[in-house]
């Protein structure tokens, strides 16, 4: 059954969760701001779906903050396609319960961020502020330039002008054989973003990114790729060349071969063979 929030806004059932109540005073004040039909109902259904989550999770009102919102973000990710709104609309949520004084004001953290942890928060914002790309291809190049930090630097202060092509292939060669192909591709491709942003905030001098090793993907690897001289010949031993479907196929297989050292000359055995496919069609 639809449920209608807001003329420009309607939902395929009731909203669900810590929120339900609140969601269409938060139509309201969306369409007081001036948003648009579309990126109204688009940001309703996001906190409709944020608020089962909440509930799901087991997360009251009052504990509401932005981490929950970062992995719900994560959540989704993994559900559904991400678009480049879904961050902006969910800030856009928790401001207005705030501002409404529904969830309390986010508490001053007394954390001091590491030295990983600045570099890492000014990358993810490169990625989704200049770069535009998708929650879900954040959230998966992260972790691998982040271990690729730790790895050369420790817990010591990041001097990216210090890396070289020797730090980038050590990483990825000890860590690419240890992952699935597709893995290894995502972090070859998360090292080649980390270094152009290195370039590009002009903390190295050298094109690290074109230092990143090529990690293959082969999709069926366990095939051989070619077989031994004694199974070509089984395997032409095998053709009945008393026909000439045989005969055509036993000349297809030598010229797909390589010439054995016990047989004559590959090119004279094809002409030989053909002329007699051919007179056998006859």
């Amino acid at each position: 059954m639809k449920c209608v929030i807001h003329d420009q806004a309607v939902l395929s059932r009731p909203p669900e969760g810590p929120l339900a109540a609140h969601i269409a005073s938060f139509a309201r004040s969306l369409s007081e701001q001036g948003y648009g039909a579309n990126s109204l109902h688009m940001q309703v259904r996001i906190a409709a779906d944020f608020s089962r989550w909440l509930e799901q999770s087991g997360i009251g009102i009052r504990s509401i903050c932005n981490d929950h919102a970062r992995s719900y973000l994560g959540y989704r990710a993994q559900m559904v396609r991400p678009r480049r709104g879904d961050g902006a609309a969910l800030g856009h949520l928790i401001d207005f319960l705030r501002r409404e004084q529904v969830i309390c004001g986010e508490k001053i953290s007394i954390h001091r961020m590491s030295s990983t942890e600045r570099c890492m928060q000014a990358y993810v914002e490169y990625l989704r502020e200049a770069r535009g790309l998708t929650e879900a291809t954040v959230i998966n190049y992260a972790p691998f330039v982040r271990s690729f930090l730790e790895d050369c630097f420790g817990n010591g202060r990041i001097a990216i002008s210090r890396l070289c092509a020797g730090d980038v292939l050590r990483f990825v060669r000890l860590h690419a054989p240890r992952l699935h192909p597709k893995s290894a591709k995502i972090m070859t491709s998360a090292l080649r973003s980390f270094l152009r942003y290195a370039s590009f905030r002009g903390d190295v001098a050298l094109d690290l990114a074109a230092s990143v090793p090529v990690v293959p993907n082969w999709s069926m690897p366990a095939i051989p790729r070619a077989i031994t001289p004694d199974q070509t010949r089984q395997l032409l031993a095998s053709i009945d060349r008393r026909s000439a479907v045989g005969r055509r196929d036993y000349a297809i297989l030598l010229l797909l071969g390589k010439r054995s050292a016990n047989d004559a000359p590959q090119s004279k055995v094809v002409e030989r063979v053909m002329c007699d496919s051919e007179v056998g069609q006859r």
